[in-house]
């Protein structure tokens, strides 16, 4: 599906960019190339019983995730962490207030 030139628009905006005439015409024109030449060939293969990888080699061995037990930590670690802050309270760090 090619994009038009309100989608063009739409992704300058977003990305903060001022794009005249011509080079929203030759970004339209290159962005639906790559999708032609790139996104659609890929959309094009059948995926169907295939499972995603957590990692890519996990198609060459078997891979465990390597996730670490959610477990808290000694209290010790906590003030050791706090003692740095500049303000802390209740076992929490205290930071200056960002929105009005």
């Amino acid at each position: 599906m090619p994009l038009q030139p309100s989608d063009i628009e739409r992704i300058a905006s977003l990305a903060r960019l001022r794009l005249d005439g011509a080079e929203q015409a030759l970004m339209l024109e290159q962005i639906n190339a790559f999708f032609t030449q790139v996104v659609e060939p890929m959309r094009a293969v059948d995926t169907d019983g295939v499972e995603p990888l957590a990692h890519p080699l996990q198609v060459l061995h078997d891979m465990p995730l390597r996730l670490r037990e959610d477990v808290a930590r000694e209290p010790a670690l906590r003030e050791a962490a706090l003692a740095n802050a500049p303000a802390s309270q209740d076992g929490l760090f205290i930071v200056p207030r960002v929105v009005e």
